[in-house]
């Protein structure tokens, strides 16, 4: 019997492991795989910028504004030192609509803010003018307090797992500044700006009031200096912002990770057009509008003033947050969903751009007669009546077949 349960566990689970096909399973991905059934992360992404569909500059009062929430039906943010207010801005006009004083702390250096259902947390850990504080924390204080203007304050103080020196770096010269966090179901999750490497690491803390050492889980070489994160935890996405040494700010997808292994699933950089713009907050209700915050940066011949810009993320993930898209594909185009009613999207390589594309119908009728714009380009089938449609393109020899409900 000892020796027939273990040959018997064997062949019952091999098939099971057979069925397993492991590749990136994004349609909007240069390398998708549409055999595969588990995502191992290698997606590759074509480039691609976004810019903002709207922008509004804010007053002084919050020119270092470094963290942003969506709470309370509005946007609140707050600067980076000193002041231990938070500012409702209006998106409209980006005027102050709502101060909340968060009395009983000091703001040493508050780097963003994150909440769950009842609480705000606020990061007190930024870390970049020695690399050796030994005093970082995050605030916590519930929701209902902080609106009746008696917030109950709580501390989550902190060391890094593997900071073993604590000699002073000078300005800018640590991989152990802090200026990105979310708040999970059961965890505080801390994403490092890291001057030296260009890298960032994620971290792991409680969410009760205590000391503790952070727990290092992974690190990603993200190629700039990340300063702000926001979670959809049920929808296994997070979104960092951040900028290059150059001040080029960019916005990171990490989505369909296992658990919270952020860096196991897809990973895409999407650049933001506008440029010398310090990037320094972002956050969002539904996952594809995004509000990013800038505060002032003025050196040499640069003054860009603070501003809260809002961006649209839709084509990157409306099919991820949504019911994931089939895709028709081949190496060079991917058009999706499939079927389809109003909407088609192909996501092209940038060789194909001004290229020529033709839908026709099952008698050979020319329906749509277009021309490929962009990478990622919306194509509005509307008027065609259901039925299956060929997509042939110019220079290209594979037909992709279009079905149209």
């Amino acid at each position: 019997m000892k020796t027939i349960l273990p040959i018997l566990a064997f062949f019952l689970y091999t098939p099971y492991a057979k069925a397993q096909v492991y590749g990136c399973t994004d349609p909007l991905s240069l390398n998708f795989n549409a055999n595969a059934t588990e995502n191992d992360g290698s997606c590759s992404y074509a480039s691609a910028t976004v810019s903002a569909v709207a922008s509004v500059d804010m007053p002084d009062t919050v020119s270092e504004s470094s963290g942003l929430i969506i709470w309370n039906d509005g946007v609140y943010t707050h600067n980076d030192d000193t002041d231990n207010n938070l500012y409702r801005i209006s998106p409209d006009n980006g005027e102050i609509t709502q101060t909340l004083t968060v009395a009983g702390t000091v703001n040493q250096d508050w780097e963003d803010i994150a909440q769950d259902e009842t609480h705000v947390y606020i990061g007190d850990f930024g870390n970049n003018a020695n690399g050796n504080r030994t005093n970082m924390h995050i605030i916590k204080t519930a929701k209902n307090g902080l609106l009746a203007g008696n917030p109950v304050i709580e501390r989550i103080n902190f060391s890094y797992a593997n900071q073993t020196g604590f000699t002073g770096t000078g300005n800018n010269n640590t991989d152990f500044d802090c200026e990105a966090m979310v708040v999970g179901t059961n965890y505080i999750y801390l994403f490092t700006k890291q001057w030296i490497s260009r890298q960032t690491s994620v971290y792991r803390l409680p969410k009760t009031p205590g000391t503790y050492t952070a727990e290092l889980l992974d690190t990603f070489d993200v190629k700039g200096l990340v300063t702000g994160a926001e979670m959809m935890e049920d929808k296994k996405l997070v979104v960092l912002c951040g900028y290059s040494t150059t001040l080029s700010p960019f916005i990171y997808l990490l989505y369909g990770y296992n658990s919270d292994e952020f860096f196991s699933g897809n990973k895409r950089k999407i650049s933001v057009s506008e440029s010398f713009t310090q990037i320094e907050g972002i956050a969002t209700a539904n996952g594809t509008d995004y509000y990013l915050s800038c505060e002032h940066f003025n050196q040499a011949f640069i003054n860009t003033e603070q501003q809260l810009f809002t961006v649209n993320l839709g084509s990157y993930l409306e099919g991820y947050l949504g019911t994931q898209p089939l895709a028709s594909a081949t190496d060079d185009i991917i058009m999706y969903p499939n079927p389809a009613d109003h909407t088609v999207r192909f996501v092209i390589k940038p060789n194909y751009i001004g290229r020529r594309f033709l839908i026709t119908d099952a008698a050979g009728k020319t329906m749509i007669n277009a021309t490929f714009k962009t990478e990622q380009d919306s194509i509005d089938i509307s008027s065609l009546a259901a039925g299956i449609y060929q997509v042939t393109v110019a220079g290209y020899s594979t037909t992709l077949n279009l079905v149209v409900q």
